[in-house]
């Protein structure tokens, strides 16, 4: 059996009461769509091995797979109510495209199959999967999920937002939890939103912490994907080159007890303390022990002179900070 990594440490989830641990595991990836396929036996194995390294919160929503991840974590998790599971809503995949829908007829039913699937009675944090601004400004989501709060179908609601002014709209309509894009080639989103964050309270769970793989530094300037995998549409190789340009740059930040540019990128996320929990995304064993074994725990997320160069680095290289 393989030892246990110590050290992964807990944060409170905003004003919520809960208390979550520093790194969540996501899910996307392991449904198999997004980066190409995965086995559900190998999925349920990373699940179990985060559990064992002291992972204790969980971010999924009902559109990965199809509910396929919140089915397996509802298995996989059965019975353990020292952990805490996030899952997202808004997502219709009986259409061609898959359309956004916020209206409470929908949310209701998709609050009713994720606590199914979770085999949960109150889902921990319940989310809208990236509304628009015009959609919680109408209201009718915000009453829908403040009444399901009521009724203890879920404990907590909030937003995964798509950008600072959805995430502002929604902490102002009383989200008690945001869920944004964050690291370091896309930090500006939480900078504009943070005075917000600490006058209200609102817990931060901060998603896309490696910029689907690219901040690993492992990257070529020609890197191709596979057909299927999302990040064959998400770059042109114009941008993807000016990318991997960056992260080039921000190679520095490696030395010492920071050993990898995979591990400086969790770090960097984690030293801002408004974020209550770095969300990432392994879809392996190899790679989820990696992640824990690089940045849980460390003694300092990084070294006080790495953090103070860091904005002038990052304006040298056209990245807002």
């Amino acid at each position: 059996m393989r030892a246990r990594l110590r050290g992964v440490r807990k944060r409170p989830l905003g004003k919520t009461g809960l208390l979550v641990t520093e790194m969540g595991l996501g899910t996307w990836g392991l449904a198999g769509e997004s980066y190409g396929p995965v086995d559900e036996k190998d999925a349920e194995t990373v699940v179990r091995r985060c559990l064992d390294m002291g992972i204790a919160l969980f971010d999924t929503a009902d559109s990965y797979g199809g509910g396929r991840m919140e089915a397996l974590l509802g298995r996989v998790l059965a019975g353990k109510r020292d952990v805490v599971v996030v899952t997202k809503g808004g997502t219709d995949r009986t259409t061609e495209p898959p359309r956004k829908r916020f209206d409470d007829a929908y949310l209701r039913e998709s609050v009713a199959r994720s606590r199914k699937r979770l085999r949960r009675e109150r889902i921990d944090v319940y989310l809208l999967h990236n509304p628009t601004v015009d959609a919680l400004s109408a209201g009718d989501c915000v009453r829908t999920m403040e009444d399901l709060k009521k009724k203890g179908d879920l404990a907590h609601w909030g937003v995964s937002a798509g950008s600072d002014e959805v995430a502002r709209v929604a902490i102002d309509k009383g989200a008690e939890v945001v869920s944004l894009v964050y690291n370091l080639v896309q930090c500006v989103d939480l900078h504009r939103v943070a005075g917000d964050v600490m006058v209200s309270g609102a817990g931060v769970l901060a998603h896309s912490v490696l910029d689907y793989g690219l901040l690993a530094g492992a990257w070529a300037k020609d890197r191709e994907f596979a057909e299927g995998d999302h990040r064959t549409a998400r770059w042109t190789k114009m941008e993807l080159e000016r990318r991997v340009q960056q992260v080039e740059a921000l190679q520095s930040m490696v030395g010492g007890d920071v050993k990898t540019m995979r591990a400086a990128a969790v770090r960097f996320v984690l030293a801002n303390t408004v974020v209550s929990s770095a969300i990432l995304g392994p879809r392996t064993v190899e790679q989820a022990e990696q992640l824990v074994r690089e940045a849980g725990g460390a003694l300092r997320y990084l070294p006080d002179e790495t953090l103070a160069s860091l904005p002038r680095k990052l304006s040298k290289m056209g990245i807002l900070s």
